[in-house]
């Protein structure tokens, strides 16, 4: 068993903190960087809650899509050659498959945009 509180936990208090009670003190060519800094644990966090199953989900799609097997960064370069080739104009298939995948991204670095939507 892990200690408590796990990792996603840990990055959402830390990311508290730093927003919280160091940003305000810091001097202003420093605020740029520690909100980056707090956007980069906001994402990983997230990334952590949702584990691999929208990375097994997307590979999935790709397989059947692409009708091979592969890595999934693999199949994800051999998609968008396919998509400059013009092989997947028109499919249903394909739109499907990369908005899933947009949303999802979206989901990750940038939840408040979709609630806004």
């Amino acid at each position: 068993m892990r200690e408590q509180p796990e990792g996603a936990a840990l990055l959402a208090v830390a990311r508290e903190v730093l927003l919280r009670e160091l940003l305000p003190g810091l001097p202003e060519d420093k605020a740029y960087a520690a909100r980056m800094i707090a956007n980069a644990m906001g994402i990983a966090e997230r990334q952590l809650r949702e584990g691999v199953g929208p990375q097994e989900v997307e590979h999935l799609a790709l397989v059947a899509l692409l009708q091979r097997e592969g890595g999934l960064a693999e199949l994800n370069r051999e998609l968008a050659v396919r998509i400059r080739q013009g092989r997947f104009d028109g499919s249903d298939e394909a739109w499907s498959l990369l908005w899933s995948a947009t949303v999802q991204r979206v989901r990750e670095s940038a939840p408040k945009a979709l609630t806004a939507s």
